[in-house]
């Protein structure tokens, strides 16, 4: 088991990995929408903060050497399932055919006040 980290993506709040990569897969911890750079979420609403929780984890991918192409599963957790249609545009931005398979569900609060987060798993080709 190999732990990534990047200062690309904003560190972890916790005692967990930001990723970590096991038999070809590197799994990415959940991430919230924080600006590396800043510490805080995007201004704006779920768009903004969808793409900044991608962009993290885009981040996290490349310091693995990896890219969003090679992500084979996603969960998205909303603080409201009224987001979904915002988010999914954004989302789908990201990622092109053939899409990671992905699980969407609302939670009743995420860490921050975030309106999402959004965690991944990517397989080595």
């Amino acid at each position: 088991m190999k732990t990534i980290s990047t200062t690309a993506a904003p560190a972890a709040i916790g005692p967990y990995s930001q990723a970590v990569e096991a038999n070809g897969f590197v799994f990415a911890s959940g991430q919230l929408p924080i600006n590396p750079l800043t510490g805080q979420f995007p201004e704006g609403g779920v768009k903004e903060q969808t793409r900044q929780s991608l962009l993290n984890a885009q981040a996290i991918l490349r310091e693995a050497g990896l890219e969003l192409k090679n992500v084979v599963k996603t969960t998205v957790f909303l603080a409201s399932m009224d987001d979904f249609a915002a988010m999914n545009e954004v989302y789908s931005s990201f990622f092109s055919e053939p899409f990671p398979a992905r699980s969407a569900v609302a939670v009743k609060t995420l860490p921050k006040g975030a309106l999402v987060e959004i965690e991944c798993i990517a397989a080595r080709p």
